[in-house]
């Protein structure tokens, strides 16, 4: 590693911002954090998923890799916010795993600190994943790893308070749509929707479909476009529409709102699937809508694998060998499956949707997906989305109004 990139590293270390979804619940990090195994056959894997521990369908297939490759693997799972730091301390002390699976927001900020090898470095393919969802592993022109599934948000509703208010679901097409149904719902006696707000990543992983659905770009947070979206979900607090408790719901507590089987609507995401089976009462699933029609861009969640830099360049061949097995046809459709996660690739999403016709709203959604640091934002987005939440918080708590709030939030980004 050379000295500008040092100094990179350095810097990140130092400033490391966890971006983070809430998309799976993960318990404490456990196992050894030593990168390096005792010899030159033992190849390191780092994940964020210390749910699935030793004997599960995951690092079963970790070791079926490992054993392709004819070595052995040494995998600790850590939490997802704990493995940033892991992963920069790691370089610094040039002690990096082989293989990093890390959220994908986080990519760009390895990247920049010099972390990680380029798909030109280690000759990963990646020319059967899905553009948009590939970008958000791209930086600078590079493209850094490749993404082992896709996860996003759409609406779930309730058939049975729609059906009691009259609303057709097929009517809900924009948002002056949408509202109309809320204010049905509310008419019937029932609650319009909820959703997760809060002051953290999480909130602005939420806003960012209405923001993105009104044509606003995160270079603008004090546009127009922006003011409208943000405008939207204030107007639906005014009227009671969505519930004050929105303001500090995470996407865990807005769901267990929406369990109550008392709303009509309710943003989450693919990783609700299964609670939603258990919920006990009929549901359906549609793309969060646009302003003026048609499906919103909602952000990615999910994570890529990548292969950090390494001091002896030897180990690349082997290690591109095992993340082109965790991620091939055959594997991506199980480990997506355990991930409840939708395939990066256009191929597996067919063999999803033949398996199970509930994830085909789900599959539109991830097509129209757009990572939150693409459009070559990269580690500029943390900053953006901070100021992103404060904003919401102001305009909801009622404490500016959206726009004097959106635009505060846009001078302190400058």
């Amino acid at each position: 590693m050379n000295r500008s990139a040092r100094r990179r590293l350095t810097a990140a270390v130092l400033t490391v911002v966890a971006v983070t979804t809430g998309a799976t619940a993960c318990s404490s990090s456990s196992g050894s954090s030593s990168a390096k195994g005792a010899d030159s056959k033992t190849y390191t894997v780092w994940d964020p998923y210390p749910q699935f521990a030793k004997g599960s369908d995951w690092t079963k297939l970790l070791d079926k890799c490992g054993t392709a490759a004819g070595v052995k693997i040494k995998r600790t799972g850590f939490d997802t916010s704990d493995l940033t730091n892991k992963a920069l301390l790691a370089a610094q002390q040039g002690n990096s795993p082989d293989v990093l699976i890390v959220d994908n927001p986080v990519v760009s900020t390895l990247a920049e600190a010099g972390v990680l090898t380029t798909t030109d470095d280690n000759k990963l393919d990646t020319s059967k994943v899905d553009p948009n969802l590939l970008a958000a592993g791209q930086s600078g022109g590079k493209t850094y790893g490749t993404p082992i599934g896709a996860n996003t948000l759409a609406l779930y509703y309730n058939k049975a308070v729609l059906k009691k208010a009259g609303v057709d679901i097929s009517s809900v097409k924009d948002w002056t749509s949408l509202t109309a149904a809320l204010a049905k719902v509310k008419g019937a006696g029932k609650k319009g929707i909820t959703f997760s707000a809060i002051g953290t990543e999480e909130g602005s992983f939420q806003f960012l479909p209405w923001y993105w659905g009104s044509g606003a770009q995160l270079t603008a947070l004090d546009s127009a476009q922006a003011v409208s979206a943000l405008s939207l979900w204030k107007n639906w607090l005014d009227k009671g529409y969505a519930p004050n408790s929105v303001i500090n719901n995470t996407q865990t507590t807005s769901w267990q709102e929406f369990a109550s089987g008392d709303y009509a609507f309710a943003e989450n995401g693919t990783w609700q699937l299964a609670n939603a089976d258990k919920a006990g009462f009929e549901y359906g699933v549609i793309p969060v809508p646009a302003a003026t029609g048609g499906s919103a861009a909602a952000p990615t969640g999910g994570e890529f694998v990548t292969l950090p830099v390494q001091d002896d360049t030897g180990r690349y061949t082997t290690s591109q060998k095992l993340v082109s097995c965790l991620t091939s046809s055959q594997n991506l459709l199980a480990t997506d499956t355990t991930l409840s996660y939708v395939a990066p690739t256009s191929e597996v999403q067919d063999k999803q949707v033949a398996a199970n016709a509930e994830l085909k709203p789900w599959v539109d959604a991830v097509k129209a997906a757009k990572g939150r640091t693409s459009d070559d934002l990269g580690t500029k987005y943390p900053k953006i989305s901070e100021q992103m939440w404060k904003a919401v918080q102001s305009a909801l708590s009622g404490s500016q109004s959206p726009k004097d709030a959106l635009t505060a939030a846009q001078s302190a980004v400058k």
